[in-house]
């Protein structure tokens, strides 16, 4: 019975990390569906990249209110997690504050009374996000898209935020042996007095109590974040890193229609040559149908998404009122793999055709809508592009299935029979220099 405690301890903790391990390996599995592309060129803006915009907030405090808050959150809630290598390892052993022993008072006073001011701030800061989200009603927070469980996400995050930090505060106001020491106490001195009636078996019980749901609801907000838009803790390094280096409005060609172009331009190629004896043949595809035709960059994107909105209350074709909204590309076509990524679990690691693709999901309005103007990859504070989705889908509606509106077919058809945009002859181009 004595080391019952430890080994609840170790259970759960292992338990936890197991099920985010798992979660993990069918995160980058869904990443891997998508097409390969090469993102490993110039390291060293790669890496400023990640430095500046993930690890700085760089993009962040372009909206200096939102920014700054964000920082206070960021900031505060890995710092404070530090702490969760001394809880681990008291829970492991059984001991208690174990670095009280290894530090000296002065050290570990400074550490945990910065931690006590950073937990402090992060709930006042949590706080203001939830009013900012709930009685301002910003409105960027309220389209349509952000009904149901992105809205309920949203808040979900805020509370598990609150909770924590405010168990954490507890935890220290109500250790004894914490409190007398009389240094890092720097907030929890004030929270104390609240207990100050207790016994002291009473209060010991409290400060278990704020430890253990304290470490147990970390573990179950790291499980969480697979399920949230908080998934950007994580994946805005990578994004960040791995994010298009090319200038905005440079757009990428489709490898297969610069094989196709090349084939063409080739006087000795044979279009009708037949493939080599036991050479598959392969079939051209262009653009993007589902999930799967997306390169893996553009899937990371989809789970990267923090739903924030900023694209989406930048987007000139929404702010018009068209259907288009970048977020939801984004939340679409990470709700389409997931749905991908568990039919190939259903059916031992195989997809099985559902009939959907990723159309079923976005519509043909919203892609035609976008001016491709790139305002929301500039928007975006992890270097999103939504737009190269966009694209992806055009290009197959266009050369798969012909389906372009028709003021773009006519263009097309123009520039085919007449070089130009326009519907006049070549020969008639100057006549309005006779005028």
């Amino acid at each position: 019975m004595k080391y019952i405690d430890n080994i609840l301890f170790i259970a759960i903790l292992t338990a936890g990390l197991w099920f985010f391990a798992k979660n993990i390996k069918s995160l980058v599995r869904n990443i891997k569906l998508g097409k390969d592309i090469d993102r490993t060129d110039n390291k060293a803006a790669r890496w400023k990249n990640m430095a500046k915009i993930a690890l700085g907030q760089g993009k962040m405090v372009r909206r200096p209110v939102s920014g700054l808050l964000h920082i206070v959150v960021y900031v505060g809630f890995i710092l404070i997690n530090i702490e969760v290598l001394e809880i681990v390892i008291d829970g492991v052993f059984g001991t208690h504050r174990i670095f009280t022993k290894i530090l000296p008072d002065s050290v570990y006073g400074f550490l945990i009374g910065n931690f006590e001011v950073l937990a402090f701030l992060v709930l006042v800061a949590v706080i203001i996000f939830w009013i900012r989200r709930n009685v301002i009603k910003i409105a960027r927070f309220w389209n349509n898209e952000m009904k149901g469980w992105p809205r309920s996400d949203g808040n979900m995050i805020l509370y598990f935020e609150m909770v924590l930090m405010t168990l954490f505060l507890v935890m220290n106001a109500t250790d004894i042996h914490f409190q007398e020491m009389n240094t890092g106490n720097v907030i929890s001195q004030y929270i104390a007095p609240i207990f100050s009636g207790l016994e002291d078996s009473t209060l010991h019980m409290v400060e278990r109590g704020a430890w253990w749901l304290h470490i147990v609801g970390i573990l179950i907000f790291l499980n969480y974040l697979y399920y949230s838009k908080h998934l950007h803790i994580l994946l805005a390094f990578p994004n960040t890193f791995f994010a298009n280096l090319n200038p905005k409005g440079q757009f990428t060609n489709d490898a297969n229609v610069t094989k196709e172009v090349m084939m063409m331009m080739d006087p000795d190629a044979d279009p009708y040559a037949m493939p080599a004896e036991g050479a598959e043949e392969e079939v051209a595809t262009f653009g993007a149908k589902d999930v799967t035709d997306l390169s893996w960059v553009n899937l990371l994107n989809a789970y990267t998404c923090t739903e924030c909105g900023r694209c989406t209350s930048e987007c000139p074709a929404n702010l018009t009122g068209k259907k288009l909204s970048p977020r939801k590309i984004m939340m679409d076509t990470r709700d389409r793999l997931e749905e991908v990524g568990k039919n190939i679990d259903a059916n031992n690691g195989e997809f099985k055709d559902d009939g959907k693709n990723l159309f079923d999901w976005i519509t043909k309005e919203e892609i035609w809508a976008c001016t491709s103007c790139n305002a929301c990859v500039e928007a975006c504070p992890v270097n999103i592009d939504p737009l190269s989705i966009i694209m992806d889908m055009r290009r197959y509606l266009v050369m798969e299935e012909s389906a372009a509106p028709a003021e773009l077919n006519n263009m097309m058809q123009n520039v085919e029979n007449n070089g130009a945009p326009w519907p006049y002859n070549q020969m008639d181009r100057l006549k309005w220099v006779d005028e």
